[in-house]
């Protein structure tokens, strides 16, 4: 009895304590201060915004700059768009299959010599310098949409885009562009020299390669192919592949892929 007699005494103290402190409050106007501070501290609610959906219809077309200085009504563009018209019995005409170190650009821009001049770029039969978006043929591993730095390259030299680059191989079984390379790439990455693939008309591009089956372990080792695959791009890995002996990225690459299969 004493212990729950000793507890109802500290419980009614505690109550009287507390109703003391609330009556000095009030007497003071803490309360009403205490009250105004939280509904300064407190962060309002934004309210939420509603989704109205656009109307894409009324919204003019997004168009290249390209296109907006092209007149529709004008037969004389710089750029035209080819189109196969059909003959008098219904049927489409298939356009003149090209290689793929000739692609046919149907343009009329008349270019001076000084725009292909040895001071803009480099004639040491490299990558060349001068990046051309209309004559200049894209390296399938570089990406470099590039002039060559052939001497005898009519396309090049003399923008005639009836001739095929001489700075750019062609498969000679799928023409595609998986077979354009430049010197620069198909000595470093594949360890094949510009002037021999030239001269061979059979020569196949890696893919082909690998497609025939004819030569194991050989890949295409453009960051495009490898990530196709899975793999990690090699990056720069011809200092690598040098030291270790190899003729080029792909006979260091090969090389491995041979020995992680009979693993």
């Amino acid at each position: 009895m004493g212990r729950f007699r000793a507890k109802s005494d500290y419980e009614s103290i505690r109550n009287a304590r507390i109703s003391e402190n609330q009556a000095r409050l009030a007497s003071l106007g803490l309360q009403k201060a205490i009250s105004e501070l939280r509904l300064i501290t407190t962060p309002s609610k934004s309210p939420k915004r509603k989704y109205i959906k656009a109307d894409c219809t009324t919204l003019p077309l997004r168009r290249s700059n390209r296109l907006k200085r092209i007149n529709p009504n004008s037969s004389d563009d710089s750029i035209s768009i080819r189109r196969s018209l059909p003959d008098n019995d219904g049927h489409f005409e298939e356009e003149e299959k090209r290689p793929a170190n000739a692609p046919l650009v149907n343009v009329r821009v008349c270019r001076s010599n000084a725009d292909v001049s040895s001071e803009r770029r480099c004639m040491s039969k490299g990558r060349g310098s001068v990046y051309d978006p209309v004559f200049g043929i894209c390296c399938h591993f570089c990406r470099q949409k590039k002039l060559c730095g052939e001497e005898d390259c009519m396309r090049c030299n003399n923008l005639d885009t009836d001739q095929p680059c001489l700075g750019k191989t062609d498969c000679s079984v799928c023409h595609s562009t998986n077979g354009v390379l430049c010197r620069a790439c198909l000595k470093v990455r594949y360890g094949e020299e510009m002037d021999e693939v030239r001269n061979n008309k059979q020569w196949k591009c890696p893919h082909c390669i690998e497609q025939e089956g004819t030569k194991p372990y050989w890949i295409c080792n453009s960051s495009l192919c490898l990530k196709k695959r899975k793999m990690v791009p090699t990056g720069i890995a011809i200092f690598r592949a040098r030291e270790m002996g190899y003729e080029s990225v792909a006979h260091l690459l090969m090389d491995e892929l041979q020995r992680a299969d009979g693993r």
